[in-house]
């Protein structure tokens, strides 16, 4: 008895990635965010301060609220077409068509 309540204690402590590292897309994806909560709260900064430059900062976020989010998808689909490994980005929405052929 004292044992199991141990060995559950042990396993709730434990984080649910302990031991994996962290792949090359979460990396992207994290920097992705990031770079635009680093460019929102500098828009905000200067729209606060009144900067004569806000109206161009907010433009830039904008844009990059856009871009930055395609750009991380073309780097994830190009490394799936690379690395030969099906990936989120890819066209086939259900997963490959090899796949579903080997099945059938």
């Amino acid at each position: 008895m004292k044992e199991d309540i141990k060995v559950k204690e042990a396993q709730s402590s434990r984080t649910p990635n302990s031991g994996k590292k962290m792949t090359s897309k979460q990396v992207v994806a994290i920097i992705g965010i990031v770079l635009l909560v680093l460019m929102y709260i500098a828009a905000l900064i200067a729209a606060i301060a009144d900067s004569s430059a806000s109206g161009h900062l907010f433009r830039m976020c904008l844009y990059a609220t856009i871009v930055i989010p395609i750009l991380i998808w073309v780097y994830t689909w190009m490394y799936g077409k690379l690395t030969q490994k099906h990936t989120f980005a890819d066209f086939d929405l259900g997963g490959n068509a090899e796949e579903e052929q080997k099945k059938d």
